[in-house]
């Protein structure tokens, strides 16, 4: 439901201005006294749209409760009288203003709170990096795995928060298999879970824990799309399979791209999921997933 409502505010919004204009129109009678009540929806507008929504709702609103003034009168005589215009348009400005002011402040905290978390994730990829370069065969693999599944995700058409949490367990996902400590330390290293951060490291420390254990739960005896694991989890698996398939090691030499995607697509329905097993399928036919991966980054 939150997230319907995320997905859809600006529409919702709008249709439940335009319904309480309605209802305060017709069923009130002392209608200036609830022109008020419009600050709230242009704050929320402001807090979840920024600015520039914020400040067309207030347009809107404004807009709105002129025309009724002056078709058929707001809580006073019909028609832009200058008494009507003295008491509508300082209002009017006023809310504007507050759209304005309220939408501003919050892209400076979204802007903000994007740059907290690009810096944590940069530290994050470098001290990945670090630990893969002490192996050869495994230099640059958990980067390349978090471009794979993030591509993987877009194709399967998560959300943006499911997808961001997926690429950051994707980069930390050998380290956080193979160190536990990592977990708990992702799962408290920010206290507050309304802060973007601390949901991408959270929502990450769930996937890789769950990824832990996945090999105990897949295989033969078991039809995977009956198993009760999360979408994300189940593209880690896939994309760090394919990924892994490259890899020379000292018991077998590496697969090639198509030969590492023939053998993930042998195990589609029983280890691995067939709808991340076809988004590999995908993805893997695009020429730039070839190319080197990207530093992850908000947008």
């Amino acid at each position: 439901m939150q997230r319907f409502l995320l997905k859809y505010f600006e529409r919702i919004l709008v249709l439940l201005l335009v319904a309480s204009l309605l209802v305060i129109n017709r069923l009130i009678d002392q209608k200036l006294a609830f022109l008020s009540f419009y600050y709230l929806p242009v704050i929320l507008a402001g807090f979840f749209g920024g600015r520039r929504f914020a400040v067309g709702s207030a347009v809107f609103i404004a807009a709105l409760t002129l025309f009724f003034q002056a078709i058929e009168g707001f809580g006073m005589e019909a028609g832009l009288t200058p008494d009507s215009m003295l008491t509508l348009v300082p209002w009017a400005g006023f809310l504007i203003l507050t759209g304005y002011v309220v939408g501003g402040l919050a892209e400076q905290r979204a802007a903000r709170l994007a740059d907290l978390k690009n810096a944590y994730l940069a530290t994050l990829e470098m001290l990945t990096f670090h630990i893969e370069s002490t192996e050869r065969h495994q230099e640059g693999h958990s980067t390349r795995v978090a471009q794979l599944a993030g591509e993987m995700g877009a194709e399967l058409k998560l959300p943006e928060s499911e997808l961001e949490n997926l690429r950051i367990a994707a980069l930390l996902h050998e380290v956080g298999i193979a160190d536990h400590r990592l977990l708990r330390l992702l799962s408290r290293s920010v206290t507050d879970e309304t802060v973007a951060v601390a949901r991408a490291l959270r929502g990450a420390a769930e996937i890789i824990a769950e990824y832990s254990h996945y090999y105990e739960i897949v295989g033969d005896d078991w039809d995977i799309e009956a198993l009760p694991m999360a979408t994300p989890v189940k593209v880690l698996a896939v994309a760090d399979a394919f990924e892994t398939l490259q890899m020379a090691t000292p018991v077998r030499p590496a697969f090639t791209r198509w030969s590492a995607l023939e053998e993930v697509e042998k195990g589609a329905g029983r280890t691995f999921a067939r709808e991340a097993v076809r988004a590999l399928r995908v993805v893997a036919g695009r020429p730039e997933v070839a190319a080197p991966a990207k530093a992850l980054k908000v947008v």
